[in-house]
């Protein structure tokens, strides 16, 4: 046990960090023909299932830091596929708003998205894929781990 702490197959964080950039890697071909990366994917659709959302909300549920999510956000607005207005109350906040150009992109990449999906759940099996979300999900919503204030 003593040399546990050298050893990166133990290291729980190690272990999800190459297991996520190997799944997004792979989802990432499939989006590519759409010229869209899986992070900026997950952020459309998102605007799309919720509507307008401030920067700090959709930070928060796609459980990314504001910095990073605003890195990726820029290139969207770029293409004209979001739009970022000042909030209503605070002018300080920021809102997303997803544009028609943005929405008929996201509706075509879904294709993509369902291809990587399908073909995941081939290689994994269904059930098992269900588990590991169903286990990611209880990892990211853990109040036991949580970043400090």
């Amino acid at each position: 046990m003593a040399t546990e702490w050298t050893n990166p197959a133990a290291c729980n964080c190690l272990a999800l960090r190459q297991a996520a950039r190997h799944v997004s890697q792979f989802y990432d071909q499939f989006l590519a023909p759409h010229g869209l990366r899986a992070t900026q994917y997950s952020i459309l659709a998102r605007l799309q299932r919720r509507g307008t959302m401030s920067i700090n909300l959709l930070a928060a549920e796609l459980v990314m830091d504001r910095t990073t999510l605003g890195r990726n956000i820029l290139p969207l607005q770029r293409e004209g596929l979001i739009s970022i207005s000042p909030g209503r109350v605070d002018r300080r906040s920021k809102k997303l708003r997803l544009t028609k150009a943005g929405a008929e992109r996201c509706r075509g990449a879904l294709k993509g998205w369902r291809q990587a999906q399908a073909q995941f759940e081939a290689a994994l099996g269904r059930k098992c894929a269900e588990t590991l979300r169903a286990l990611m999900h209880d990892v990211a919503t853990n109040d036991e781990i949580t970043v400090a204030a």
